[in-house]
């Protein structure tokens, strides 16, 4: 009888730790991730203030992040700073509202910033390259005048965005955030 609970043992030990060793081997199938969803939708935001001093535009550059890519309008000459919008548009408009800006991309967003971008070096159809972005087709330039300026911003499609202010003084800025997916 001993014998008998000896070899059971044995053999009941040898099959657990055979399954713990396959399972140790198996690869590991993983659920999509969840962490790149997003709450915040695809309606216009704004700072929803008029211009509290003449902010001056001095630079826009664009990065990729792993569930978003990213805009960012540096503002120079500024105390406080709450006046700009952005929102999508079935076209994006110049400064003048009279020419459409052509842009790549399945969707347009038309950002509006009350600051100053005459001195601002700008090319007329790319302002930052974002070539190879997931998420951004191009970014350009709609004419600045009496203090506003306009930007064209094509996307891959409508997808949700959010738009902040980082910073006060001399290093705000004005941040564009548009999801890789729903």
């Amino acid at each position: 009888m001993n014998r008998i609970l000896s070899r059971l043992l044995v053999l009941m030990t040898a099959a657990v730790l055979g399954v713990a060793a396959l399972g140790v081997g198996a690869p590991a199938w993983a659920a999509p991730s969840s962490s790149c969803s997003t709450p915040w939708g695809s309606v216009a935001r704004s700072g929803g203030g008029e211009p509290l001093t003449p902010a001056t535009l001095t630079g826009v550059r664009a990065g990729r992040h792993a569930c978003f890519d990213r805009l960012v309008l540096d503002l120079g000459n500024v105390s406080a700073f709450d006046s700009w919008s952005v929102r999508y548009a079935s076209s994006v408009r110049d400064v003048s509202g009279e020419r459409a800006i052509p842009l790549r991309g399945g969707a347009y967003l038309a950002v509006d910033v009350w600051a100053h971008g005459q001195t601002f070096p700008r090319p007329s159809r790319e302002i930052v390259t974002v070539s190879g972005f997931p998420t951004l087709r191009q970014v350009a330039w709609g004419g600045s005048f009496e203090g506003e300026t306009v930007l064209g911003v094509g996307v891959r499609a409508r997808l949700p965005f959010r738009a902040f202010v980082l910073g006060e003084g001399p290093g705000a800025r004005l941040v564009l955030d548009v999801a890789h997916r729903w």
